[in-house]
């Protein structure tokens, strides 16, 4: 039988042979030694992910007391928090014999099954769940009623036609799962949404991926916010020109921490204002995209220029299309 129960990082504990670890534990009582076994757990089951991951290893100490024998808990190679809690699917003998018995689980059991064939099916379903969450539509009249005015301003010269809405999910910096949501022209729709979808495979943090319309359409609010987006419609400064976020070409991930900078006549702009913190690259913070990182690999893959490239000024958090591509589309 087959159960998913809930619990926490100091009482992970999975025996793999109890009547050897008993052994162990008595000599740990009489010899001055340490004792310890390096345990590993599969599969398992991370915050509110669907999705069984893992491994979970850690160092229990025989020769220490109850409560204080779980040492250098890590989760695929990383240290896991005190307050993480996890999911773990466990046989029948280890949920009723072990687990419960020395007080593991955190909350009540989640599901149960006497077919393996059944915890196969959950998997799969959850993987379906998951990869339904990323998609394309055209611009419905309901999305267009949220975009109108704002992002799609009314001297917009890009077709409503010529964008699509993406649907996607993310994962934060402490590996929570969150709904994004994004408008791109037609053209890279798919590469962008395969970018995204890779980077949440991989654990990439990305804070917050929303329409720039929840800002009302304002570029720096959105900015300061952390937010992740690409279409906002508006020309060049001083140019009729559109410029690339205009045509929906090019995409911001991670903004704040990414700023934009350039001098012009000796000041030096930042945007957003608060991004100066974030302008030492050397520095290590959350959420910096580093020349290649597995964001910067995965845009240029697909045909992006970053912002971090050019020399006459840093745009961080930019990645765009080349100029010979708005050329082909809109001369």
């Amino acid at each position: 039988m087959m159960n998913t129960v809930t619990c926490r990082k100091k009482q992970k504990k999975r025996w793999r042979f109890p009547l050897l670890f008993s052994l162990l534990a008595l000599f740990a009582l009489i010899l001055p030694c340490t004792v310890f076994a390096d345990v590993t757990c599969t599969p398992l089951y991370r915050n509110d992910a669907d999705l069984p991951e893992g491994p979970v290893t850690f160092r229990d100490i025989f020769s220490k007391p109850k409560g204080e024998r779980i040492e250098n808990v890590m989760y695929k190679g990383e240290p896991l928090k005190d307050d993480e809690i996890l999911k773990l699917a466990v046989n029948n003998y280890r949920y009723s014999s072990l687990l419960k018995q020395e007080n593991i689980i955190a909350g009540k059991r989640d599901w149960k099954s006497y077919n393996l064939a059944d915890y196969d099916a959950l998997v799969a379903e959850a993987k379906k769940k998951e990869e339904e969450s990323f998609y394309i539509s055209e611009i419905t009249d309901e999305l267009f009623e949220r975009i109108k005015g704002k992002s799609f301003k009314d001297d917009c010269t890009i077709s409503r036609e010529d964008l699509r809405y993406l649907h996607v999910l993310h994962k934060d910096i402490d590996g929570n799962v969150k709904e994004g949501e994004m408008i791109v022209n037609q053209y890279i729709a798919e590469d962008v949404l395969d970018i995204l979808r890779e980077l949440y495979k991989a654990d990439y943090p990305i804070e917050k991926i929303r329409l720039v319309d929840e800002y009302d359409a304002d570029d720096e609010a959105s900015m300061e916010d952390n937010n992740s987006s690409s279409f906002n419609f508006r020309f060049i400064s001083h140019t009729n020109k559109v410029s690339k976020h205009g045509l929906g070409l090019a995409v911001d991930i991670n903004t704040l921490y990414n700023p934009y900078t350039k001098v012009v006549d000796g000041e030096r702009i930042i945007e957003p204002v608060t991004g100066e913190p974030y302008l030492d690259r050397e520095a290590e913070f959350p959420y910096k995209i580093q020349k290649g990182d597995l964001c910067y690999k995965l845009f240029t893959e697909h045909g992006f220029e970053w912002g971090g490239d050019w020399s006459d000024r840093k745009d961080y958090q930019h990645f765009e299309m080349p100029d010979s591509v708005v050329e082909t589309l809109y001369g």
